[in-house]
Formats: C-alpha cells, sequence, structure tokens
C-alpha cells in the first residue's frame, strides 16, 4: 500500500521503518517540532525521508503542504500519531482510505491529550491504544479499527504505559493496514456520539506535577507515578531545594498524628512522610539534577516537605 507518515516521536518513526520493512510504499513524511521528550525529533524524520528519497515537509499545519501533496502520486493512506495541528477533512479526502491515527486513550471515553497520565490519575484498571480512523476537525472520533489495553496497578508508571505503547504501535498499524487492504470499510468498533460516553482530556504541563501533601497517600503515589519519566516527574520543596520523586510506594498503615509533609521515618533508601491521609514511602529522589540518597539530605524528623 502507498502511504504517508505523519507525526512526531520516535513511535511514528519507528512505525515508519516498521511499513517500509513490511513492503508498504511511503511517499512522503509530514512533522513537526518534537516536544523534550522525544527520543527522536523532526531533524531525525527529515533525515530518514531523505534516505529513502521522499518529500519532508516540516509545518504545524499541514493545510499549508496541501499543494505540494496533491502533486504526488495517489496515496491510499495516511498515518498519525501526536501530529500537533488540525488535519482537516480537505486532507483527509486527499487519501482513498483516509487517515489512521494512533491514540493512547480508551475511545471513546479517554480523548485529547496526556491520556495515559490521566487514566493513572483517575486509578483506572487499564489503559487503552486505538488505531482509529480521523475526521476533520474532531477530536479522536471515528471507526476504531483496531484496540489493545495495558492493565494498570497501583505501583505501574506512565514509563510503563508509554514503552508498551512505543512497542505496540507499529505493529498495531501494520495490522490495521493489512485489514484495510482486504476490506477497506473495515471496523472494530463505530465510536459512540453521545457526549456522557466521552471525557476530554486537556494537556498536562511540569508544574502540574507538584505534590500537595494535603492529598491521600493514594492520590500523591498515583501523581508520581503520571508524571514519570520520560516526563518532568513529580515534585515538591525541601529547604527552598526542588526534589523530583521518581518512586514511591504505600506506607503501611498507621494510627498517628503529623502535619502534612512531616518526615516520619528516614532509613538508607527512603524517606517516609505524612500524608493527608496515610502515609508514602519515597525511594528514588533527584535533587538539583543528581540522585540522592534519603540520609545524605534528611537528618531529623522535625523536617518537612513542602
Amino acid at each position: 500500500m502507498r502511504l504517508i507518515v505523519i507525526g512526531r516521536s520516535e513511535i511514528i518513526y519507528d512505525s515508519a521503518i516498521r511499513l517500509k520493512q513490511a513492503g508498504h510504499e511511503l511517499l512522503a513524511i509530514v512533522s513537526a517540532k518534537e516536544a523534550p521528550e522525544y527520543t527522536k525529533t523532526s531533524a531525525d524524520l527529515k533525515a530518514l525521508a531523505e534516505s529513502w528519497g521522499i518529500p519532508f515537509f516540516a509545518t504545524p499545519r499541514i493545510a499549508d503542504a496541501m499543494a505540494a501533496l496533491r502533486a504526488l502520486p495517489v496515496i491510499d493512506l495516511g498515518i498519525s500519531f501526536n501530529y500537533p495541528g488540525i488535519i482537516p477533512q480537505s486532507i483527509i479526502d486527499l487519501f482513498p482510505l483516509g487517515i489512521l491515527n494512533a491514540h493512547g486513550g480508551d475511545l471513546p471515553r479517554y480523548r485529547g491529550n496526556a491520556c495515559q497520565a490521566w487514566a493513572i490519575l483517575n486509578g483506572e484498571q487499564k489503559a487503552g491504544l486505538c488505531i482509529h480512523r480521523m475526521i476533520g476537525g474532531e477530536l479522536d472520533s471515528g471507526d476504531i479499527v483496531a484496540r489493545e489495553f495495558f492493565p494498570l496497578m497501583q505501583e505501574t508508571k506512565v514509563t510503563a504505559v508509554y514503552r508498551w505503547m512505543s512497542e505496540r504501535i507499529p505493529f498495531m498499524f501494520a495490522d490495521a493496514i493489512d485489514r484495510l487492504g482486504v476490506d477497506g470499510g473495515f471496523f472494530l468498533e463505530r465510536q459512540s456520539k453521545h457526549p456522557s460516553d466521552a471525557l476530554r482530556c486537556y494537556p498536562r504541563r511540569p508544574e502540574d506535577g507538584l505534590i500537595d501533601w494535603q492529598k491521600t497517600n493514594i492520590e500523591i503515589l498515583r501523581l508520581i507515578n503520571a508524571c514519570n519519566k520520560p516526563y518532568a516527574g513529580a515534585f515538591c520543596y525541601f529547604e527552598d531545594r526542588r526534589m523530583v520523586v521518581w518512586d514511591a510506594a504505600i506506607a503501611p498503615e498507621e494510627n498517628f498524628l503529623a502535619i502534612p509533609g512531616q518526615v516520619t521515618a528516614i532509613a538508607d533508601f527512603y524517606i517516609e512522610v505524612a500524608c493527608g491521609s496515610g502515609k508514602i514511602l519515597l525511594r528514588e529522589l533527584e535533587m538539583e539534577g543528581t540522585s540522592v540518597m534519603p540520609r545524605s539530605v534528611f537528618r531529623s524528623l522535625r523536617q518537612r516537605l513542602g
């Protein structure tokens, strides 16, 4: 099948290579400026296009490339992941089978941005991953062509979910394209259009990782897990120094009285901290870009985190 690749990150990069290896003909790549957490940049995608001798378009407004796309040989289908601009129907209509988008959320419930983090914060039991047909000007709507799930446990970090997405999306694109090659109208599920079935997820920013010690220990653990690598991390302050928490666990239950943020135990490999309800063990800490051992920083149970 003749394809166009639209998007950013190592995930779309690896998907392009996977589809090329599967025998599909890639005719163009459209990308835009990368986000800080990506390991593959727009320059990497440009180099990939050049190595294959195909056009590369760097623009967050794909409509600006419409004339150039029209001049290409007929392209059967587009694949998209994390493209920052809205793709209008006029672009989708250039390709007989439209555009397939990979979305890291369980559609139709989780639409929008940072769906994996929001699923962890909400205490969901699983995170979804969907390949769906795009509808111009609409957010993550259109028929679902493929879907998989990843179980979310109390200790699951967004790191593991992102790794799973990175591994599975190239193969899910390949499987979806194979199905459409046999039946161009194939779909697994039509998405509900009822507003009550959708949950709009808005973008998260690094400052959203600030820990509020008034929250319960479960809520704080979810925040730490949801903000984890490749993102900026959940953080707090100790003696006016920013401290990032990369790993934590729920502390054993205990009857106690303490101000939220109070350090209640200091060990070689963790500190225990009081929360609005319950306690949490902080096991992997970073200060000023350097990993720190708890005993090298904390020396008294009079100390508190802010």
